[in-house]
């Protein structure tokens, strides 16, 4: 573990220099931990692949106190890494129709159409991070068979609700925004409602699994084409 100073009045926390599901389980609890240890001197915290930004009230403490508080109670942290997080189902219409790659990107894989979208659903993915826009959760890691580099040409326009992949990890738009993702179908589920308690339905430390509905479900689910 190392801090670091990264700004007036925030730190910022390196698990380790890679990625991965038990990296993500620390952040994920050392983020829990320090939510109760700092308490009302925590303006806000921002988990990431392997780092967490701690930004605490400067008025209420000063970076040597809130350093000294993270040594103390994150010496000895200790995860289980299967017990971390929700599991959260997001339904999603895959077809050419809804996925403008989905084709393309079997044929690259020397996949079919069917085999891309079986193989997409059966694994559960990690909530790495959020970012790039409120609710795009980054969600890894996607089977070698279906991996695929970002577009060479971004799109101007990609919907809300796109179901994308990116090398190995996956995504759903959760507006309608510019976008390099390979676009494999539609998930009618709102990633992003600021009117709503909590305003995303997932955080990370979650896993996300996917699971096929027919192009009737998705529109009576609130989708659209």
């Amino acid at each position: 573990m190392r801090i670091e100073i990264a700004g007036e009045n925030s730190l910022i926390i390196y698990f380790a220099d890679k990625a991965s599901a038990e990296v993500s389980a620390y952040v994920q609890q050392a983020a829990s931990i320090l939510q109760d240890v700092l308490a009302n001197d925590i303006i806000d915290m921002v988990p990431s692949y392997a780092s967490l930004l701690v930004i605490y009230d400067a008025l209420s403490t000063d970076s040597f106190t809130v350093q000294s508080k993270i040594k103390h109670n994150l010496a000895n942290l200790a995860v289980d890494i299967a017990a971390t997080g929700k599991i959260v189902t997001l339904p999603v219409y895959y077809s050419p129709e809804s996925g403008a790659d989905l084709e393309n990107l079997a044929k690259n894989a020397q996949l079919t159409v069917a085999e891309v979208i079986e193989i997409h659903q059966q694994c559960h993915y990690r909530v790495y991070a959020i970012g790039f826009a409120p609710g795009f959760a980054y969600l890894g890691e996607v089977d070698r068979r279906i991996a695929a580099p970002r577009l060479a040409s971004p799109r101007l326009n990609v919907p809300r609700g796109a179901v994308a992949i990116a090398d190995q990890q996956t995504a759903v738009y959760p507006a309608a925004s510019p976008g390099g993702w390979n676009l494999i179908g539609l998930c009618p589920q709102r990633m992003f409602d600021p009117l709503k308690e909590p305003c995303m339905p997932v955080q990370v430390g979650d896993k996300v699994r996917f699971k096929a509905i027919s192009r009737a479900e998705f529109l009576s689910l609130g989708g659209e084409l």
